[in-house]
């Protein structure tokens, strides 16, 4: 498939800011202004939609959520949509999205994690749009550590390319920011310490292909669908498939593995890149040999604890990007070129 590449933003040009699955409740109101005054401070005009109601789950029904986020990727005006965060249930867009027309507009770049990638995949996937997986609005004021990019950086690149990330080593092993007493937040303590594993086995990793992957527990259930179509996508290009799980213990994060590797949806994978993720092991199953249960028959690379999940720092990942991953003893890289 033709990987389609917005254009990179230019000062002056809109950003949109939708809630396709969780809103912002009222105690959080002041978090998400400060990270609007982020956006605005890199000389961007920022554009908040209607749906952004944090009294439940959701930030509206179903179709006006599609509908407004259908509305932001058509409009040639915005350039780029970033929602504050995900939340849990994007999956009952996927009937209310106009895939035809947002494959049929020029591509606006769409950003987030967690239960966004729920919509980020299968707009990859199906319409060739390119999309970032990488942190949310709320996330936004972090600083981010020498060595990686925030997806502000990757949205206003210059096309193509290419653009070199390396791990850190460090991360934030505290419990949840307090949003509500410190709204202004940029900087989290990133004080637990290690890099990048290979999980499958011993020796070097160098492998490319098209990335492609998202958060466990909300893409599995796309599995074996049309949105989660792996194999008409790739074609005859490997993939570089990255998987992390957000909270659910290491049986369901097994479970839901093998359903999705059952539907095919690692075929194609070169490699696979596991986020590292404070998720809970079960009483005889870790995480990690929840991953090598399911995914070992796969026979290739396994590479865990990449800053591309729910553990700050974020690593922001391209799907449809042509990537390269290096892992030594010395060294870990992700390289990604747009084209």
């Amino acid at each position: 498939m033709t990987i389609r590449y917005p254009r990179p933003l230019r000062p002056g040009d809109r950003v949109g800011v939708t809630s396709p699955s969780s809103g912002v409740a009222g105690p959080l109101r002041a978090r998400l202004d400060a990270a609007i005054k982020v956006i605005e401070a890199h000389g961007y005009e920022v554009v908040v939609g209607r749906c952004m109601d944090g009294a439940t789950h959701i930030s509206a029904p179903a179709a006006e959520r599609a509908a407004e986020l259908t509305g932001m990727l058509t409009d040639p005006a915005v350039r780029a949509v970033v929602p504050p965060w995900g939340g849990e249930t994007a999956i009952d867009l996927m009937p209310h999205l106009d895939f035809e027309a947002i494959g049929r507009a020029e591509p606006t770049w769409l950003v987030g994690y967690s239960d966004m990638s729920t919509v980020l995949a299968p707009l990859t996937l199906l319409t060739g749009m390119a999309t970032v997986h990488g942190n949310c609005l709320m996330e936004t004021p972090y600083r981010t550590p020498e060595g990686l990019l925030s997806w502000l950086d990757i949205v206003a690149a210059p096309q193509g390319g290419p653009f070199a990330q390396t791990p850190p080593g460090r991360h934030y092993a505290g419990g949840r920011p307090d949003w509500v007493g410190d709204p202004g937040m940029r900087e989290l303590p990133l004080e637990g310490k290690g890099g990048w594993r290979r999980l499958d086995g011993d020796g070097d990793v160098d492998v490319e292909g098209r990335l492609i992957g998202g958060c466990i527990e909300t893409v599995a259930p796309l599995a074996g669908s049309r949105y989660l179509d792996t194999a008409r996508f790739a074609a005859d290009e490997p993939l570089l498939v990255y998987v992390e799980a957000c909270e659910d213990d290491a049986l369901v994060i097994a479970r839901h593995l093998h359903g999705m590797r059952l539907a095919g949806f690692f075929d194609r994978a070169a490699a696979v890149l596991v986020g590292r993720t404070r998720a809970p092991d079960a009483p005889t199953l870790t995480q990690d040999e929840a991953v090598l249960d399911a995914l070992g028959p796969l026979g290739v690379p396994i590479v865990a604890d990449v800053e591309c999940g729910h553990v700050a720092p974020y690593l922001p990942l391209v799907n449809g990007a042509r990537g390269r991953v290096r892992h030594t003893a010395a060294r870990s890289e992700v390289v990604q070129t747009l084209d």
